[in-house]
Formats: structure tokens, sequence, C-alpha cells
């Protein structure tokens, strides 16, 4: 439970211990407040996320990425529709670009799924990238943890398409499921880019099209020497994600992966590396806040930035001269 000072500060954000009863009771629309208190960085989120961990390590996280076009949002409805009829509580994550003149997720994703968010034990969320280069919106580990802690059993994180696909979401999820279009060139593309790293299931869609087979072999070449060093088979699956071909088998592969992860302790050691990555990453943004909060505090922030522009300093002598600064406040 927050602590009185923390409470009150949720409360000025519209949150605090009525809050968090009523998520615990299941409200969707409590869900939906803390989602956007952690969205916009509220006063008092992270006390708000501290409160919440606790219910978290439950949910199943599957990250579906790949290239614009390769029809990652109708892979995404059709997995979904598979996972409610099987009596699965379910959360989506659908990153949209951002768009420049609001600064909001485009919907899209949501508007394309909208029938299956009426349905019962299904949260879906459009999130911003607002620019992150890794396609992923800042938030999104988050947004993450509060659907776990929320009790869904899956979570399917789409990832923005950018062309290239995107590296960072393999940091977020437990499966990472890669989407591949047989005219693109994607499987050639796919062994230069680093897919191979964080790819644990491969999907060709739109298979019905010219070249699936080709992209298929080149995959299955490829892996066979990653299979000989590993002790998982890296499954390459055809879908037609419109006609719902090929959907049962990828979510099949993404249980048996699961299954794998908790067998070989690989699951543990996932956990453990997003987690590392998770407290540097707010001691990093927290050291980060308190240096800019001293250097305010310090003053000569800005005669620093005159004089970069003078010619008389470089950014990297500065940032030296304010790092003495910064250590001198504290002795």
């Amino acid at each position: 439970m927050v602590s009185s000072t923390d409470a009150t500060q949720l409360r000025r954000s519209g949150s605090g211990d009525d809050l968090l009863k009523r998520f615990s009771e299941g409200d969707s629309r409590a869900l939906a407040r803390v989602i956007s208190l952690v969205e916009n960085e509220a006063s008092g989120y992270r006390n708000l996320l501290s409160a919440l961990y606790h219910r978290t390590g439950k949910a199943r996280k599957i990250g579906i990425t790949g290239s614009t076009g390769a029809g990652k949002s109708t892979l995404v409805d059709e997995l979904a529709k598979l996972l409610v009829n099987q009596g699965s509580a379910l959360g989506i994550i659908a990153v949209d670009p951002t768009s420049p003149f609001t600064g909001g997720a485009l919907l899209g994703d949501r508007v394309r799924m909208q029938d299956l968010g009426a349905q019962k034990g299904v949260f879906i969320r459009s999130m911003a990238s607002r620019g992150s280069l890794g396609g992923l919106a800042k938030a999104t580990r988050e947004v993450s943890m509060v659907l776990d802690a929320f009790g869904k059993d899956f979570l399917l994180i789409e990832s923005v398409g950018v062309g290239q696909v995107t590296l960072d979401i393999a940091e977020v999820v437990d499966t990472t499921v890669v989407v591949l279009v047989p005219e693109s060139g994607d499987g050639i593309q796919a062994m230069k880019a680093g897919l191979m790293e964080i790819a644990d299931i491969f999907v060709v869609n739109k298979a019905d099209r010219e070249g699936a087979d080709r992209i298929v072999t080149e995959l299955e070449a490829v892996l066979d020497l990653k299979r000989k060093e590993d002790d998982w088979s890296y499954p390459v699956v055809k879908t037609e994600a419109r006609k719902g071909l090929g959907v049962d088998l990828l979510l099949d592969h993404i249980r048996r992966h699961g299954e794998h992860l908790s067998q070989t302790g690989h699951l543990k050691r996932r956990k453990e590396n997003l987690l590392r990555a998770e407290i540097l990453q707010l001691l990093s943004e927290k050291v980060q806040e308190d240096i800019e909060r001293r250097l305010v505090q310090g003053g000569g922030f800005e005669d620093i930035i005159a004089d970069i522009l003078k010619g008389n300093l470089d950014p990297y002598r500065a940032a030296d001269q304010l790092l003495e600064q910064v250590k001198g406040a504290e002795t």
C-alpha cells in the first residue's frame, strides 16, 4: 500500500488508494486511468507502479514485430481471437507512429480491433512512439507491467513498423515473433539486420503470394546453424492472417516456446536480464533528474552553452566541467 504522502500525490492526479481499490476489483476504467497516469508520467506515477508491482509476474508477453505492410495488426487480431476463445484474459498494446501535430497515437489498430476490444477480458491500448528510435513507446514496459498486475494472462505487444524491424522489442517480451512478407526481400534483410538474435519465431505472412517458399527456404538454411548451437527450434510459420490460416499453428509454437523457457531456465534468466535493464533505466532517469536539478540550482549552465556557441568550449569538455560542478556541490 502507498504511504500517506504518496497517496496524497496520487490523489492530485485522480489516483490514490481509491484507484488502487477499484483496480484490484477489476474495474477497467481504473485500469485505463492508471495507464494514462503512467503514459503521461503524472506526479506520483512511480509510487503507483511500486504499489502494483507485487501483483505482476504471471502474464506471458508476446512481441509481434516486422516491417511496414507485413500484416502485423491482422495477425495480432487473429491471435487475440484464438486466445479469447480459449478463455484467456488478454491485453494488447499497439505502438503507433506519433502524429506530428498532436503527439498522440493514431487509432488505426484500435479501430480494426474494435469488436475484439468489446469482448470481456480484453483491453486494447494504442500508444505513441513519440519519436523513440527503437519504435516502442517509452512507457511500453510500464504499461505492460500494469496490464500484468491487472490479471491478464497474455499480453500482445505490436511494435511500430518502420521499414527495418525494431530490435528493442526483445527487451520487453518473453517471446518475439518476427513477421516477414514474401515480396519485400525481408528474408535477406533479416539475415543482415541482427534479427536472428532476437527472433524466437519467424512468420512468413501473406504466404499465398509469390516468393513465400523462397523466403522460407532462405530462413531455414540460416536457422539450421543456429539450431545446432541452441536448444530451441526457431520455427518458421507460413500464415495468411486475413483468412486466419496458420495462426493456430503460430499460437502452438508460442505456447511451446513458453514451455521451453520454463523448462530450460531461460525464462528466469530473461526475467533477470529484464530486471537489470529496468533498474538501470530507472536509476539513469533518477540520476539525470537529480543532475538537471542541481545544474539549474547551481547556475552557470547557460553560460557554458554560450561558450560552446562562441567556440570557446566543446560539449565534451563542457560535460566534464558540469560533472565536476555537480561533484563539488556534494562535498
